[in-house]
């Protein structure tokens, strides 16, 4: 009920209190709402307001968002989102949220984030996932032909900010998706300069090994599908020669 919402955080502030957090302990909110109450809070009461959101359905980073959108000066984060039941607003999803789209740089040490969240997510056992938002590895892993060859050209076309802004590496992964400009590429970080034919010819061999395998393939499988083809080409010359 908002009208007693604002009474009470009217009766608050005549009583001293300098700040009200807005819970969403149970997670039900979304941005839009969040944004009409406390935009209205802080019209008709005057009193600076705390988001505190829990990620029941997924929303706490956006609903934390939509509060400081609507004039919300203080936010209740925690590391990787930890907190009960589906936890909290995380930070590293907040700090960035405000640096890149909103533009409003917290002066926050980021490179540091990936340290930070492996290290809470070691003393909390819990796994940080692969695909975790902002930290997590795969969040610059491009293997898709179209998508590896818009980032080799810049990076901007298919990443939001840096790996290394958030203490990550970019990695091209080679599956069944990449494209010859991946495959060139990757072998150039091998000091092998491919030609066209041994990138298509090599192309070829990846995806059918990507496909059996049913995931990317690891460096050594590449470079044992290079000396493969290799091998391949020098017994054909030698059987034409003896020819």
């Amino acid at each position: 009920d908002m009208d007693f919402l604002i009474k009470f955080a009217k009766e608050a502030k005549e009583a001293g209190a300098d700040r009200l957090r807005y819970c969403d302990t149970v997670g039900m909110m979304e941005p839009f709402s969040i944004y009409e109450h406390i935009r209205r809070i802080i019209d008709e009461v005057g009193i600076d307001v705390e988001m505190h959101t829990h990620n029941d359905f997924g929303l706490a980073t956006a609903n934390t968002l939509a509060g400081i959108k609507a004039g919300a000066k203080y936010a209740g984060v925690t590391v990787n989102g930890l907190g009960e039941r589906a936890g909290n607003a995380a930070l590293e999803e907040v700090v960035m949220a405000l640096k890149y789209i909103y533009k409003n740089d917290l002066g926050i040490k980021t490179n540091l984030l990936k340290e930070v969240c492996e290290y809470v997510a070691k003393a909390s056992g819990r796994v940080l996932p692969l695909s975790k938002t902002i930290v997590g590895h795969n969040v610059f892993a491009h293997e898709s032909g179209i998508h590896t060859d818009g980032v080799l050209k810049d990076s901007k076309t298919y990443e939001s900010f840096s790996p290394e802004e958030v203490g990550l590496q970019r990695q091209i992964l080679i599956g069944k998706h990449s494209g010859r400009n991946a495959i060139v590429a990757k072998f150039k970080e091998y000091d092998i300069d491919l030609t066209p034919e041994q990138a298509e010819e090599i192309l070829k061999r990846v995806r059918s090994l990507s496909v059996q395998l049913k995931r990317s393939l690891f460096d050594k499988e590449l470079i044992y599908l290079y000396n493969e083809m290799r091998e391949e080409k020098i017994k054909d010359v030698n059987l034409q020669n003896n020819i």
